[in-house]
């Protein structure tokens, strides 16, 4: 297949030039060309500018939701005067709880709506242990003190008739847990379906009517389908604070791997490039295994035939793992997979030889530029400082916004709903027209232009972190590309190099191409934000949008290889980069992509040897770890996490052989058509790349 593929291209090339008639010609000769042009200008001013005055603008928005937020509107619930319960440092810090005064009004519909129910709610220390009314309380000291811990100030002197009616206690008290720091009645239900609460079915509401338990329960239902979802996210959170330091652990040896797989990669590329491929299959392998071996295990559990659909969406994942269905759908999964690169590797073998070549080359080009290896941690400390940024300033813009009171009442009143404010509330007209209405906090809002645009700057604090995630991104692969293409380039190597190639090539193109790297990076993210908003439209579009993302990224690197070379501006850059690589579409297929997919393999295998790792400390399984392994909700928490950053890690290792695979490969095809191997004009690729490609440079005719 090979041999045939090569024989073709010559008449492939010609169609090739015949198409591209009306773009660009192969490049010619140029003996004064020695590699990157250093003598350059600025590219895409414009853009550079733009680029500057929406960075100044993301400040300025950041400055003023820092001084407009309050992240303790999340930390901390909120009661009925807008204070925040258990917050440190004020009278409330002992008072890490709310408390509803009658929990049986969120049961209203409008708590559904409006995400707040229509009753008192205060911050208390502790929530209530037993059955109590105000009415049997007021009679025994005992039981009042302990009463008054529900209850606002202000009761000495009044009856229990006053005390109610001006809403300072509750009516009853019923016997309450904590959930997210509110304080819900202690439900629960016996053999039977019987509801009960306090271990009683019957309870007493304090104005003198016997009810059922269970008619709590629509008001525990609405009170917590607002912070339902809370639950999960709570678990999750302690899982994180129960296991980061392991989690921590296991992003190091991720990395501590990448590294050493990078430097084996760089002195036994050819061997590697089989250990990684073998390895690849045999994870894969060990995984089949083992959800083949717990997918018999569960054979004879009960319960364990019950499908995926019967058992529908449960907040609990580690529920799945005792169905056999869902092992048996991740012996599907890793069967294809397994079969899939198996027969790429067969079909592909004779291109893999040519693709490790390649990476022999990098190999040897990263050897003369050491310092490419560790330009991942400064990318990566870039794009920590740009998440820390985006997500500091999102939660503070989320908080930004002012308490909004509204009024709540029992019986039929015109100014119900309507905003209201609780220090003037009780002269007002509005409590003069509703006796038994109350100003309450209902969320948080405001009216003032600032935050009318909220909204606004949300998306532009989500569109700027694209933008600058994308040129940091973009930033390393132009600094990568200039430093990998001087390697190329030089006659003699390392002494035609610079000194420190890396630095040289980062200062060149903050200096020169900081407008082509913005506008690069722009058009990817515009691409992307018009993907997310199609994530919530039509599945045709966002397909359409993700094809596109991806030729926008092809096109991006290899243009900014083509600016670290030649110093033109971004679109110049991009046609040409664009051109070159269709003259040489088999090429393109034959070496480019191949090498990436060994270099994929070698993230897999990085990323199956951590996550295996992890599995089994963090789930038990072997028993050196069950009494180091932290005891945790899900234990697929610090799985995924682990999983996900050590394939983020090895990505980051990756692209650099990635990058410098990439800009070798554009330099090897510019070569090719500047140069014919003659002794005026040699080709400058290594011995190794002539060897495979069957070509080769013709010596100087004797004097």
């Amino acid at each position: 297949m090979y041999p045939v593929a090569w024989s073709l291209y010559p008449y492939l090339y010609v169609d090739h030039r015949r198409l591209l008639r009306g773009g660009r010609e192969p490049r010619k000769y140029d003996p004064t060309f020695k590699g990157p042009i250093y003598n350059r200008g600025c590219t895409d001013i414009v853009c550079c500018i733009l680029f500057i005055i929406c960075i100044l603008g993301y400040v300025a928005v950041g400055i003023l939701a820092w001084s407009q937020g309050d992240p303790r509107k999340v930390i901390y619930p909120t009661d009925s005067r807008g204070q925040f319960c258990g917050q440190a440092g004020t009278p409330l810090e002992t008072k890490p709880l709310l408390f509803y005064f009658n929990i049986m009004k969120c049961a209203s519909p409008m708590v559904l709506l409006e995400f707040q129910c229509p009753t008192t709610q205060m911050c208390v220390e502790k929530c209530p242990d037993k059955f109590m009314t105000l009415l049997k309380a007021y009679t025994n000291k005992e039981d009042f003190k302990y009463y008054k811990n529900f209850c606002k100030e202000g009761l000495e002197g009044l009856t229990v008739t006053q005390i109610l009616s001006s809403g300072l206690c509750p009516a009853m008290l019923t016997p309450s847990k904590p959930f997210t720091r509110r304080c819900f009645p202690a439900l629960d239900q016996k053999k039977g379906g019987e509801i009960t609460v306090g271990n009683n079915s019957k309870f007493d509401d304090g104005e003198g009517n016997i009810r059922d338990a269970k008619d709590l329960v629509a008001g525990v239902k609405n009170a917590t389908v607002v912070i339902e979802a809370r639950q999960v996210a709570m678990k999750i959170f302690e899982d994180y604070t129960q296991s980061w330091y392991w989690i921590l652990i296991g992003l190091v040896i991720a990395m501590l791997i990448s590294l050493l797989f990078i430097i084996l990669l760089r002195f036994l590329a050819g061997i590697m490039v089989w250990v990684m491929i073998v390895m690849v299959i045999l994870v894969i392998g060990y995984g089949i295994f083992h959800c083949s071996m717990e997918y018999v295990s569960l054979k004879s559990e009960a319960g364990s035939n019950v499908t995926l659909k019967d058992l529908g969406f449960q907040t609990d994942f580690s529920v799945y793992l005792h169905i056999r269905q869902t092992w048996l759908a991740f012996i599907i999964i890793l069967a294809i997979v397994e079969v899939v690169i198996i027969l790429l590797l067969i079909f592909l073998r004779n291109r893999i030889l040519i693709a490790i070549a390649l990476i022999k080359e990098a190999s040897r080009a990263i050897g003369y530029v050491m310092s490419a290896l560790f330009y991942p941690l400064f990318t990566f400390a870039l794009l920590s400082i740009v998440i820390a940024y985006w997500a500091v300033t999102a939660v503070f813009l989320s908080t930004s916004n002012q308490p909004i009171y509204k009024v709540f009442n029992e019986t039929a009143c015109d100014h119900s709903r309507k905003i209201c404010e609780p220090a003037n509330f009780s002269t007002s007209s509005m409590k003069a027209e509703c006796p038994d209405s109350k100003c309450l906090f209902a969320f948080y809002g405001g009216e003032t232009v600032y935050h009318k645009y909220l909204i606004g700057l949300q998306f532009y604090n989500v569109f700027l972190f694209f933008w600058c995630a994308n040129f940091v991104t973009a930033l390393g692969q132009m600094t990568l590309a200039g430093a990998f293409a001087s390697y190329y380039w030089a006659f003699v190597k390392p002494d035609d190099m610079p000194a420190f190639p890396i630095f040289s090539s980062l200062g060149r193109s903050l200096r020169y191409h900081t407008g082509s790297l913005a506008f690069g990076s722009l058009i990817l993210s515009i691409i992307q934000i018009i993907r997310l908003c199609m994530n919530f439209l039509l599945c045709c579009l966002k397909c359409c949008f993700w094809c596109l993302e991806k030729f926008i990224k092809f096109i991006n690197r290899n243009a900014y290889i083509m600016v670290a070379i030649y110093g033109k501006n971004f679109c110049t850059s991009a046609k040409d980069a664009f051109f070159l690589l269709m003259r040489n579409m088999i090429r393109v297929a034959v070496l480019d992509k191949v090498t990436d997919f060994l270099l994929f393999l070698g993230k897999l295998l990085i990323v199956g040897l951590v996550g295996i790792f992890a599995f089994f400390f963090f789930s038990g399984r072997v028993k050196a770890f069950e009494n180091t392994a932290p005891n945790l909700h899900y234990y697929w928490v610090p799985i995924l996490t682990v999983v996900v950053g050590s394939y983020l890690i090895a990505h980051g290792f990756f692209s650099v052989y990635a990058m410098c695979v990439d800009t070798l490969f554009l330099c090897f095809l510019e070569d090719l058509e500047r140069n014919d191997g003659s002794a005026e004009r040699p080709y400058l690729m290594s011995d190794r790349l002539l060897k495979v490609l069957n070509k080769k440079n013709k010596p100087e005719p004797a004097e």
